[in-house]
């Protein structure tokens, strides 16, 4: 899993993952984990039609209008300018085409069981419209992917878009196949508080990435009250020095007259 490869990352790559990012980590699998054992079991579609019937639905093209708006806001307006210094903006484009991945890939899975069955799949417009989406998210996928490895930390990017796309794909599910219908007032709590052990995961891992917070300092911080010392990644001093490099037009400037 994610968490798994971001704290393997640490060690195999030489990246920094505090004692904090790893109970992040654990957190983020953990209430993932939960979610997934509580979310409903998918209704069975067996054909084409039945899927075309399910993405005509009116409360799924009103969520997937929503997530298309909210990915041409990031892609067009957010990631310009703040896609640099804050790693949620790839990270959120990457997950939320991946509704459209996900859905794609379960549709063409009924298209090629079909396609085995003897039935005139190829013929039908769904096919090749699941066949271009699939192919145009998962281009968009990588392409936001690697702009963020190529910027953040490994051990940062893989827990956070493991979170933010399973909870993304678990929505869109619920809403495609409204699986909320058959949910119980238990399978509700503990969704939620999957969500909720999520977020604290992802917010520990976060907030406290460039803290030097150890097991083998761990008693010395305590005791002394004072935070941790902060420890830079070597991509985020690289981003600040080439930021530094470029001088302000406003700075006062001094000239020395030799006579």
């Amino acid at each position: 899993s994610a968490p798994c490869s971001a704290i393997l990352s640490s060690y195999l790559l030489g990246e920094r993952l505090n004692l904090l990012g790893k109970l992040g980590c654990m957190l983020s699998l953990v209430g993932s984990t939960v979610m997934v054992i509580h979310a409903p079991e998918d209704e069975e579609v067996t054909t084409l039609d039945e899927m075309s019937s399910k993405l005509k639905e009116p409360g799924f093209l009103a969520y997937a209008a929503i997530l298309l708006a909210v990915c041409f806001l990031l892609i067009f307006y957010l990631a310009p300018r703040y896609g640099q210094s804050n790693i949620l903006i790839y990270l959120t484009i990457c997950s939320v085409i991946g509704a459209f991945s996900v859905s794609s890939v379960k549709g063409l899975g009924i298209a090629i069981k079909g396609f085995f069955a003897g039935q005139p799949v190829l013929q039908h417009p769904l096919t090749w419209i699941l066949v271009i989406t699939l192919v145009a998210s998962i281009t968009t996928q990588i392409n936001y992917l690697n702009k963020s490895l190529d910027i953040f930390n490994t051990s940062l990017v893989f827990p956070i878009y493991y979170v933010l796309f399973t909870t993304i794909v678990i929505t869109t599910s619920i809403i495609l196949f409204k699986e909320w219908v058959t949910m119980t007032v238990v399978d509700i709590i503990g969704t939620v508080c999957g969500f909720l052990t999520i977020i604290l995961g992802v917010f520990l891992l976060h907030a406290f990435k460039d803290m030097d917070v150890s097991l083998g300092n761990l008693p010395e911080v305590l005791q002394s009250g004072q935070q941790a010392p902060v420890t830079r990644d070597d991509k985020n001093i690289l981003i600040e020095v080439d930021n530094a490099s470029i001088a302000p037009e406003d700075k006062p400037k001094v000239f020395m007259i030799y006579t």
